[in-house]
């Protein structure tokens, strides 16, 4: 059985949860010196290498949340982690989760994720995790989803934030607790990279979701942005892991795997708004420590984090059984770079053909997704005010 469908069919024997009511248990919450408060400051480097400082967003009291929760990251030697962020999950949060918070009020839980060591230790087996592993990190994260409601949300409109592992919990909570359900009309959407929402092929409702579409336009709320990303001249090979439309070794001509393009929702290509720095790329092996150690055409580029107009651009693809974001690296720009926020691998210690761009799937639409939420939020509030209702 495949590492997605254990995760989907997790048990319901479920363990003692955290209690989210503690601050130490949150990575990010609102108000307060955390991962998600950190500089983000950003150079702009340029097709020809020249680089500027970028422009920030003004300050602003954003109208929306995120409940944002991280990919597997943990570097812990158990096989769940522990409770004590590291340089990983703080490093992975204010990379993918911290630009966003011009854009809504982040909250972003620790929980007992499976960790990395123990997904490669079951991988070099040819296995996966059992369904039951699995129990733990949603257990966690469905808490803290409670907490957030009980304590923090009043009425607002909020988007579910995920990647990989994230993105797992996040599709498992979205239809157990608000697909179909009256939360649902408060979701502006849920943003689920890395992990596969089956639809019918060439629709972009059932399957995975019942009531829950793909979002096809920036203004359209209460829907999922969903995709796996490759290179466009390195496309998945026959056991690549995402955007897989079924299992490896099996079949279906009923469904595929969504894919929705964060730069153009309607379909079709479109440039990318990337913002990279996390992990970056020495040698074909990806760094964790901060902060990067780069330079673009020679030059050393000073910031922790880099945006990269002309470097990317996308359109979601159907090939040989899966569905996907392809990406396309225009050539020349700035190659010492791209070699270093993009990479060779994207996964790691080694070429996984397997893997595609699974690491950077966040990273290469960061500013993409920043302007949907924002999109998103006006449209909602615009609608809540049509119809003459007040926030809870």
């Amino acid at each position: 059985m495949s590492l997605f469908l254990l995760i989907a069919a997790a048990s319901a024997q479920t363990p003692a949860p955290n209690d989210y009511r503690r601050p130490e248990t949150w990575l990010c919450r609102p108000g307060r010196t955390d991962a998600c408060s950190g500089n983000m400051a950003a150079a702009v480097v340029g097709a020809d290498g020249t680089v500027k400082a970028d422009r920030p967003l003004p300050a602003s009291q954003p109208r929306a949340d995120c409940f944002y929760v991280y990919p597997t990251t943990s570097m812990d030697e158990t096989m769940h982690s522990d409770m004590t962020p590291d340089r990983q999950e703080q490093g992975m949060v204010a990379s993918q989760a911290a630009p966003l918070r011009d854009r809504c009020r982040i909250f972003a839980p620790v929980y007992r994720q499976v960790t990395l060591p123990a997904l490669r230790a079951a991988m070099r087996k040819g296995v996966a995790p059992s369904a039951e592993e699995f129990a733990l990190p949603y257990a966690d994260v469905l808490a803290a989803w409670r907490d957030y409601l009980a304590r923090d949300n009043g009425g607002r409109p909020f988007v579910l934030v995920g990647h990989s592992q994230g993105s797992a919990m996040l599709k498992r909570l979205l239809v157990e607790e608000i697909d179909g359900k009256p939360i649902q009309q408060r979701m502006l959407s849920a943003m689920l990279p890395g992990f596969p929402v089956m639809v019918p092929r060439g629709k972009d409702v059932g399957g995975d979701l019942k009531t829950v579409p793909l979002c096809r336009s920036t203004t359209q709320t209460g829907c999922v942005v969903t995709w796996a990303s490759y290179r466009d001249t390195n496309p998945p090979p026959a056991n690549g892991l995402f955007g897989r439309s079924s299992p490896i070794g099996t079949s279906t001509a009923e469904l595929e795997a969504g894919c929705t393009n964060p730069a153009k929702l309607e379909g079709g290509k479109a440039p990318l708004d990337p913002l990279l720095g996390f992990p970056w790329w020495r040698g074909g092996v990806a760094q964790f420590r901060q902060p990067a150690i780069w330079s673009a055409k020679g030059k050393p580029v000073p910031t922790r984090f880099v945006r990269t107009p002309g470097l990317l651009s996308a359109e979601c693809t159907v090939r040989n059984g899966f569905s996907y974001l392809s990406v396309h690296v225009e050539p020349g720009a700035a190659t010492d770079l791209t070699d270093a926020v993009i990479g060779t691998a994207t996964i790691g210690d080694t070429d996984y053909p397997d893997w595609g761009f699974h690491v950077v799937d966040m990273a290469i639409v960061e500013g993409n997704l920043a302007r949907l939420i924002g999109s998103q939020s006006a449209a909602w509030y615009r609608q809540h005010r049509r119809n003459g209702k007040t926030l809870d």
